[in-house]
């Protein structure tokens, strides 16, 4: 059975003289437009879900509370200028970064965390559009549509009323239209209450070839209609609607009594389910859904975040490396050219065959491309943090040499906690697994979506409605009307109010599919999905214990890496030391020289992989502990606003050893 609660038409109030009552009736209360303003009234009542108290927010549009929500919410624009923060840090040509400002600078700049930024938003607006319930976004909706007539008033109506229409007798009956559904499991009830008035106007124009009824050859009809309906669903799966109608007719049959005539009529309905689509809990889903994306979305924010922080923190460190190693090479060709500048001398004095400089002359060209390589190398460590630091491409920017003026340092020890120590903190602070488990739940509320619709359906609908009729004695009409019926529309809404005709209708109906082979399928599937993705949580914690086992190692590695590498570049640079006094008394060659020196240089070369590869052990192990944003002093609500209060000033004296 399918109910309608939105009627185009509408049934009338059936005139009986046996049920006439006698009294006065109150003066009129004028035209049905008046019956519209408790409803328009009504509306304004409905609750308004607030905004999240979020630092990026979409504000609610202004004005008087009853045209809100028709009018547009003020989105904000996008942001694709730089913050001001680049040109405090910019000095001749050079951009100073301390750690602390590229991470400043890549949240305010970082285009790729601003498009994360709406993730949010977008999560609220889909709260907002679950607490109104109705079918899933992309879905469309259905809606009953019954046509009747108002039964007793005028020639026409008196027909219907004797059952000599289509409509049938009482003015009830009328057909209905439903879209498809796509959508698996109950879909919620609308419960935004909605207010739908149709006033209709029609000058009518009929042939009578029996004018015993209308004793006229041309029934001529001036009818206005109007039809105003309430309807709100409920969560637990019904929906109640008010209705208030309208029907004013004058016409040129000498056969009526009261012409011109009104009929009110008022009746409140609903309908409900008792077993498919019946629950609190099954029809709040969406809402709790949408409400645990909300901060899904957040912790999936927060996850962006902290990559980018740790991208910036590599990328840095990344720059530092490729600076040291600038210097190693500036350092290496220095001792070429000096070296050579020693073997001309020697030359000179006879100590060495002229051949010599030749060699040393390779050795300088060598040590050159070296530097060329390495510095080419810095730049391009510099174009990669600058595509994390700035939105908007700029000449000044892009032309900036940028000066690290953090240095890796190793602590004397890393005092790392326990294994399962660890890996309780990495469950506890990592976003990844709090989004893991909001999806669970999520995936579990959704389950109700697809278990209810194994029941039958059992729908309960019922209705009351209250009629009235009145209008203007005809002396044509030959008969006197009965005086409680004369008046206006004061005189019908007086009977309506006082239900002088009640009406009431109640209906049960039971469907069941005997087979109900696609609830079944529906359910199967959501349950073995559920069960796949509680095994693959567990695969992915067992996943976190080996990578924060991984991670551990590779950090006391790297430190043991730079303990050898820095007693390598110790070892060489005395070796070197030694082997130009020897070569200055004609003991060591120049191949030793040579030798010592590109030992050196590949001492060197460690000692700098090494601190880099410490740097990165510990940006990755934090990273996988979820960790990131708080060894930085980030916040999350900086992140979303894309605003770091702290100041950043590029300092003098770097300034001044720089320039």
């Amino acid at each position: 059975m399918r109910m309608s609660l939105h009627r185009g038409d509408a049934e009338g109030a059936e005139i009986s003289a046996e049920k006439t009552k006698t009294g006065p009736v109150p003066a009129s209360l004028g035209w049905t437009r008046r019956s519209l303003i408790p409803l328009l009234a009504a509306t304004c009542l409905v609750a308004e879900c607030g905004a999240q108290n979020l630092p990026f927010p979409v504000e609610k549009p202004p004005g008087p509370a009853f045209l809100r929500p028709y009018r547009v919410q003020p989105v904000p624009g996008v942001r694709l200028h730089n913050s001001g923060r680049v040109n405090s840090l910019l000095r001749a040509g050079k951009l100073y970064l301390t750690v602390r400002d590229a991470i400043a600078l890549a949240i305010e700049n970082n285009l790729g965390l601003e498009i994360d930024r709406y993730s949010p938003l977008l999560a609220q607006s889909s709260l907002e559009r679950a607490q109104a319930g109705g079918p899933v976004r992309g879905v469309p909706s259905a809606s009953a549509q019954v046509s009747s007539v108002n039964a007793g008033v005028g020639v026409n109506g008196s027909a219907q009323s004797a059952g000599l229409g289509s409509g049938g007798g009482g003015g009830s009956g009328g057909s209905s239209g439903n879209a498809a559904i796509q959508q698996v499991g109950a879909v919620t009830p609308n419960l935004d209450p909605i207010l739908q008035s149709t006033t209709t106007q029609a000058h009518l124009t009929q042939p009578q070839a029996n004018t015993v009824l209308s004793q006229t050859n041309a029934l001529i009809q001036s009818v206005r209609t109007t039809n105003t309906t309430l309807q709100m669903g409920l969560l637990s799966g019904g929906v109640v609607q008010y209705r208030n109608y309208e029907q004013s007719l004058k016409e040129n049959s000498p056969s009526d009594s009261l012409n011109p005539a009104v009929g009110p009529h008022m009746d409140l309905a609903f309908q409900h389910g008792l077993l498919r689509g019946f629950g609190v809990k099954l029809n709040d889903r969406g809402i709790r859904i949408a409400k645990l994306n909300t901060g899904g979305s957040l912790e999936q924010f927060r996850s962006q975040l902290l990559d980018l922080v740790a991208n910036v923190l590599n990328s840095y460190w990344n720059l530092v490396s490729a600076s040291e190693e600038l210097k190693a090479r500036q350092y290496s060709w220095e001792n070429a050219q000096k070296f050579y500048q020693d073997t001309q001398k020697e030359i000179a004095a006879g100590a060495i065959p002229r051949v010599e400089l030749s060699r040393a002359a390779v050795e300088v060209a060598t040590r050159r491309q070296d530097l060329v390589v390495a510095l080419a190398n810095l730049r391009l460590r510099e174009n990669s943090l600058k595509e994390l630091l700035v939105r908007t491409p700029d000449a000044t920017v892009e032309a900036a040499e940028i000066i690290a003026l953090d240095r890796i340092e190793i602590p004397d020890t890393d005092d790392l906690p326990p294994l399962r120590q660890l890996v309780a903190l990495a469950m506890a602070k990592r976003p990844d697994v709090a989004v893991s488990k909001l999806r669970d739940q999520t995936a579990e509320i959704s389950l109700a979506g697809t278990q209810n619709p194994l029941l039958p359906s059992l729908q309960v609908a019922g209705q009351t409605f209250n009629r009235g009729v009145a209008g203007t004695p005809q002396a044509s009409s030959g008969d006197a009307p009965n005086p409680y019926f004369v008046g206006g529309y004061g005189t019908a809404l007086g009977q309506v109010l006082r239900r002088n005709f009640p009406n009431y209708r109640g209906s049960v109906s039971i469907s069941a599919s005997l087979g109900n082979r696609t609830a079944q399928g529906d359910y199967g599937i959501d349950q073995l999905q559920f069960r796949q993705s509680q095994i693959t949580r567990q695969r992915d914690t067992n996943a976190i214990v080996v990578d924060i086992a991984a991670r551990m190692s590779a950090l006391r590695q790297a430190r043991s890496r730079h303990a050898a590498a820095v007693n390598t570049r110790t070892l060489q640079e005395q070796l070197l030391a030694a082997d130009r006094e020897k070569f200055s008394s004609g003991i060591a060659t120049f191949n030793d020289i040579i030798n010592d020196q590109r030992a050196l240089v590949v001492a060197q070369i460690s000692e700098v992989n090494a601190l880099a590869a410490y740097a990165h052990a510990r940006v990755s192990l934090d990273q996988t502990l979820g960790e990131t944003l708080e060894r930085n002093q980030v916040s999350l609500e900086e992140g979303l606003s894309g605003r770091v209060a702290r100041e950043s000033k590029a300092p003098e004296v770097a300034v001044g050893a720089k320039e």
